[in-house]
Formats: structure tokens, C-alpha cells, sequence
């Protein structure tokens, strides 16, 4: 798992993690069943608080995209669902993920014109 941490970020490191892992889940590069690295561990490796990346861990954990198992942490949700979830459930982590889009746009420094028009051409790729 490859993240990173911009410490001139306006955005938050817990954030920037946060945003990382989720995108790795969702996109698929990270597979359900997957461990994640031992929060003492990735802190190390980053050169960050244990704390911001416990922090990423709880969020992550709320998001329903990871769980603490006995063997550590690891991915408990992707896109590849062979369940179908309830309208709610399934607007609601809709609404996380363009909330994760906009985040990860405005590092990017896209407007929303040009956020809307890249996630419009994904949409509508032929193949998805």
C-alpha cells in the first residue's frame, strides 16, 4: 500500500490518509480480506503521529470500509458487492464517495466544472 503525506496540505494528514485508503479500497487496488499496515507501523513509515493514523483507521472504520479482526485491520467492503444494499444505505455511501471526489479534486485544484466533467466521462465510459 502506497501512501503519502503533503505536509503543506490544507487538508488534514488523518485526511489525506483517510482519502488515500478509501481510494484504494473503492478503485479495487485494495481487495476485501486485504491487511493494512499496524498503525504504529504506517506512522513509522510516514513519519507521523500514531494518533493521525489511528484517527484514518476510526474513520475508515465508521465508513464500513475496514474492521479490526484478530489479525489486524483489514478491508471489509469494496465495490465489488455481490449483495445489493437498501436505496438509503446505497445513497448514503454515494454521498461519501462524491464527498471523498470533491476532497481529493481540490487537492488536485479542479473547479467543479472540471471535477464534474472528469467524473461525468468516467460514468459514461463505455465498458463500466
Amino acid at each position: 500500500m502506497i501512501v503519502t503525506l503533503d505536509a503543506a496540505s490544507p487538508v488534514p494528514p488523518y485526511e489525506q490518509l483517510r482519502l488515500q485508503i478509501a481510494a484504494l479500497i473503492t478503485s479495487g487496488s485494495l481487495k476485501v480480506g486485504e491487511r493494512l499496515p499496524a498503525i504504529r507501523q504506517l506512522a513509522g513509515d510516514l513519519g507521523a503521529a500514531p494518533g493521525t493514523v489511528a484517527r484514518a483507521y476510526r474513520e475508515l472504520e465508521s465508513q464500513g470500509l475496514i474492521g479490526a479482526r484478530r489479525t489486524g485491520t483489514v478491508v471489509t467492503d469494496a465495490t465489488g458487492r455481490t449483495e445489493p444494499l437498501a436505496p438509503a444505505d446505497r445513497r448514503e455511501r454515494l454521498r461519501r464517495a462524491a464527498l471523498n471526489y470533491k476532497t481529493a479534486a481540490g487537492l488536485l485544484g479542479a473547479d467543479s466544472q472540471e471535477a464534474l466533467a472528469a467524473a461525468r466521462d468516467v460514468l459514461l465510459a463505455e465498458g463500466t
